[in-house]
């Protein structure tokens, strides 16, 4: 099965390539300019985080800490013409995570600072026509989304994947996401495959307006060992149906959106498929959701936003490897397990002149089945160019 769906995303990636590279020439040769086509893009963040008061799983403290981090990415994008794209990207973070993009330059706790590397995280072919589109390569999991407590950002899959988007439906407009694709066992090698399904719908409802969304991610394990991957996440099966609530809106011209999420995993597993999961977890642990409410917004210089979130993720509602990584410090140094816990997470946002986004957060948390718990601050510098 992975050789299978390994070879069907290169060779869909290898035809959209070659189609878009008859197209370049094509385009090339009644341009003036090839550079017309190129587009480097890329971004910065300077990050300060401080961890403290947080126990073990076993009960025991974990030692306070302090550092500072950045991120570096920098991509290629190559453009013949509207239906076609190139797309590679360069990333920072160690090898052996696929949640994190971050290099630690600064440890004020005496920690080690760790392994500093650069990735490709993206490289794909992308064909798009109207409201259809299909990309083949690597990417960034092509589902909507208001919060990374099922699927991280910086996690990217290989495969292809096709859609619909924004078609006009009565008074909304309706989406389809779907795919096929090998998950990532670090950024070295992959590990287990993924069909996954979304529908999408938007509407307005006077001045509300709403977005209604429900899908499938259905993560075959492989029985193999994982290279990096924590607590079996890599070898365990996970059907995950997922349902997703927005409502924005203005008050006095301020914008106000609530969002709710709901994760059920419809897996039944046996004892020995729990092998490796925190103490504590058992074959019910499979639900998890997420209220979130935000006020303002972070896109031009002055811009304001803050919120709030709860979340309460159970054990194997979601797979933790492919987790958000930014509400707690558990795992290891480079794989976060992100799930077994509720908590909050408090932020404010500011975007400084030249569109320096400025994010801070506050966490705490507390697991589910043990004595695991924590607080964490980060505050974030973005730019991008």
């Amino acid at each position: 099965m992975a050789k299978k769906s390994y070879t069907l995303s290169v060779l869909l990636l290898s035809g959209l390539i070659a189609g878009i590279t008859l197209s370049a020439a094509t385009q090339a040769a009644e341009s003036s300019s090839f550079l017309d086509m190129v587009d480097v893009y890329g971004d910065f963040r300077f990050r300060f985080e401080q961890d403290w008061d947080s126990t073990k799983s076993d009960g025991s403290e974990r030692s306070d800490r302090a550092r500072a981090r950045i991120r570096g990415r920098i991509g290629l994008k190559i453009t013949p013409n509207e239906f076609f794209e190139i797309n590679t990207r360069l990333r920072t973070g160690a090898k052996d995570s696929q949640q994190s993009p971050h290099w630690t330059i600064a440890d004020f706790s005496g920690n080690s600072t760790g392994t500093h590397a650069v990735v490709f995280d993206k490289w794909y072919g992308k064909l798009k026509k109207d409201h259809l589109w299909v990309w083949g390569g690597r990417n960034g999991l092509p589902i909507w989304k208001q919060n990374e407590l099922l699927w991280d950002d910086d996690v990217t899959v290989i495969g292809g994947a096709t859609g619909i988007k924004d078609y006009q439906l009565g008074a909304g407009k309706f989406s389809v996401n779907a795919g096929y694709v090998r998950l990532p066992d670090g950024m070295r090698e992959d590990h287990g495959d993924m069909p996954f399904a979304q529908l999408v719908y938007s509407t307005r409802l006077n001045n509300i307006a709403l977005t209604v969304a429900g899908g499938l991610l259905a993560l075959d394990g492989d029985s193999s060992t994982p290279d990096v991957l924590r607590q079996g996440n890599g070898n365990r099966d996970y059907t995950i149906w997922v349902g997703n609530l927005q409502a924005r809106t203005e008050i006095s011209g301020l914008p106000v959106s609530l969002g709710f999420d709901v994760m059920h995993n419809s897996e039944d597993y046996s004892v020995a498929e729990l092998a490796g999961t925190p103490a504590g977890t058992t074959d019910d642990d499979t639900d998890g959701y997420v209220i979130q409410v935000r006020l303002g917004e972070n896109s031009n210089q002055g811009d304001w936003l803050i919120g709030y979130s709860y979340a309460d993720i159970e054990t194997l509602a979601v797979n933790a490897s492919y987790a958000q990584d930014d509400w707690m410090r558990w795992g290891s140094s480079t794989q976060t397990d992100a799930s077994d816990f509720h908590g909050h997470e408090f932020r404010a946002a500011y975007v400084l002149p030249g569109k320096i986004k400025v994010l801070a957060r506050f966490y705490s948390v507390e697991s589910n089945n043990n004595p695991q718990d924590g607080n964490r601050f980060r505050i974030d510098f973005n730019k991008k160019f």
